[in-house]
């Protein structure tokens, strides 16, 4: 069921940010987004937006150290190993949510 929000809920198509930034940074800023061919504006909001997203694709991500992923594996490829209780309840949770 898609939430409807009225005209005075809905977020505005654009917001400003103020943000203070070292002179040095704000230089550097300024020739990148030349080179670009780009407003400072364009170049800061396209820098932003892909850094954040790049933080949220970081965040789903499982690193793992060599000892560990060689665990994981040998537990995988061990075909006599039986779930523990945890996994066998989360398993029925998730099938109850999905039905």
């Amino acid at each position: 069921m898609a939430l409807i929000r009225s005209e005075s809920e809905r977020m505005p198509a654009s917001i400003e940010i103020r943000v203070q930034v070292p002179s040095k940074l704000h230089e550097t800023i300024e020739c990148a987004a030349a080179v670009l061919g780009m407003s400072v504006n364009e170049f800061i909001v396209r820098a932003i937006g892909r850094e954040a997203q790049q933080v949220l694709i970081d965040s789903q991500i499982t690193r793992l150290t060599n000892r560990d992923r060689d665990i994981f594996l040998e537990m995988l490829d061990d075909v006599d190993r039986k779930p523990n209780a945890a996994l066998v309840a989360a398993t029925n949770r998730y099938k109850s949510l999905r039905h």
